[in-house]
């Protein structure tokens, strides 16, 4: 009879024997009970409808993990079976896992996108606007790669005004989507207008540190509006959803950015011919107003008024004339008579007439500058308020003023002009 060996001696011949025997295995099946450990490793099992295997995942193979487990997943894991001998129990050593039919890359994007999505990342309304002219830009990219020379040539074309400062950041490999978001956080500090955030085209691979939750998150925190600028048109990354503006590529971010200043130069050339037309428009109406106005005054002035008159009595002059003359060839008696009548009533009109252009001679010699000062008047105040002589006291102390002169003067006597006719 062979003799018994201890239980640990039994696991340790078990655990050499399975770790040697399913050294690289591919398993399919179903996430269950999976935790997050806080040591950084991932428990979990595998399950189908028949059977389950236990499963870890130690911290040193996560950091390769590009999408997050969840409960109910399908997957294939590559690994090998592992025995913990002091319980006897065997477990499933992960050292990749992989969606079951699915990329890794393109599923943890899609899972990231939808769990970005759901926290409100993508809103529109949280987007801001760019600067219509931006005076500062900050660069957040590889110092050495292609597409920092493209953005400068574009720069220089369309708006050569600005001013560039560069954050060199890695942008592909380890490390790279750490060193995103810190360079992001320092550019946001700068105060600069706008914040381009890219790289040159590559493979998913290459571009993969953009589709990061870190890079999504610093990009959504910061204050500064953001173009995200990554590889060539056909590739959308997180970054581009998160971004306030999305470019096909670096160069078209810089297209995005800055204004166009040959645009700008015909636009300025079209406002100086319109300002140019309007100014003639403007001094062509004002002269069309100032030749009505002095037509206008020439028309009422006090000479057409006159020569409007003269012309009114030769006319009428004509006329008694004709008419007198025709009564004296048809009758002498009639000729006295119109004679009489014409002189009585030519007498009469030019009577009238004379006294109407007596009048408009009056006013306008009174109302000439030269005429306003005439012997013998004066103006009198009180107070230095113009008032009456009937309205004035004996004692009161009064000026009487001329353009020129002005003479201050006590008034001792005041007597009506009827009192005076009486005596």
């Amino acid at each position: 009879m062979n003799n018994p060996i201890s239980v640990s001696t039994l696991n340790v011949q078990i655990k050499s024997l399975l770790e040697t025997t399913f050294i690289q295995v591919y398993v399919e099946g179903e996430i269950s009970n999976l935790t997050y450990h806080n040591s950084g490793h991932i428990y979990f099992s595998i399950k189908d409808e028949s059977s389950t295997l236990s499963c870890v995942m130690f911290k040193g193979n996560t950091k390769y993990l590009k999408f997050q487990l969840e409960n109910g997943q399908k997957v294939v894991i590559n690994g090998n079976i592992t025995v913990y001998a002091p319980r006897g129990n065997y477990q499933l050593l992960c050292n990749k896992i992989e969606p079951s039919g699915q990329g890794a890359l393109a599923f943890a994007f899609e899972q990231l996108k939808n769990k970005l999505e759901a926290k409100g990342y993508f809103d529109g309304n949280y987007k801001q606007p760019l600067p219509k002219y931006p005076k500062k830009i900050v660069l957040v990219t590889s110092a050495t790669g292609a597409a920092i020379e493209d953005m400068k040539k574009v720069a220089n074309h369309r708006w050569p005004l600005v001013e560039f400062i560069l954050i060199p950041t890695l942008v592909q490999g380890e490390g790279a989507a750490s060193d995103i978001s810190n360079s992001i956080k320092f550019a946001d500090s700068l105060a600069c207008d706008i914040m381009i955030v890219g790289r040159g085209g590559g493979s998913i691979e290459d571009l993969w540190a953009f589709n990061e939750e870190i890079v999504a998150n610093a990009i959504y925190e910061a204050k500064t509006p953001i173009i995200s600028a990554v590889g060539h048109e056909v590739d959308y990354l997180i970054s581009d959803f998160v971004a306030d503006i999305r470019a096909a590529t670096p160069s078209n971010a810089i297209e995005i950015a800055l204004p166009d200043i040959n645009e700008h130069r015909i636009y300025l050339d079209s406002l100086v011919n319109e300002y140019n037309n309007r100014l003639k428009n403007i001094l062509f109406s004002k002269e069309q107003e100032l030749s009505n106005m002095k037509r206008l005054m020439e028309q009422n002035s006090i000479d057409t008024k006159f020569n409007y008159i003269q012309t009114e009595i030769n006319l009428l002059k004509s006329s008694f004339k004709t008419d007198l003359s025709q009564k004296i060839l048809s009758s002498s008696n009639e000729l006295n008579l119109l004679h009489n009548t014409f002189k009585n009533s030519y007498s009469s009109f030019l009577v009238k007439t004379q006294n109407q252009i007596d009048l408009l001679k009056t006013n306008f010699e009174l109302n000439h500058p030269d005429k306003k000062d005439k012997k013998g008047f004066v103006q009198i105040s009180k107070d230095n308020k113009i008032i009456s002589l009937e309205d004035l006291n004996i004692g009161d102390e009064i000026k009487l003023q001329t353009p020129k002169y002005i003479g201050t003067c006590i008034l001792n006597k005041v007597e009506k002009q009827s009192d005076l006719s009486l005596q």
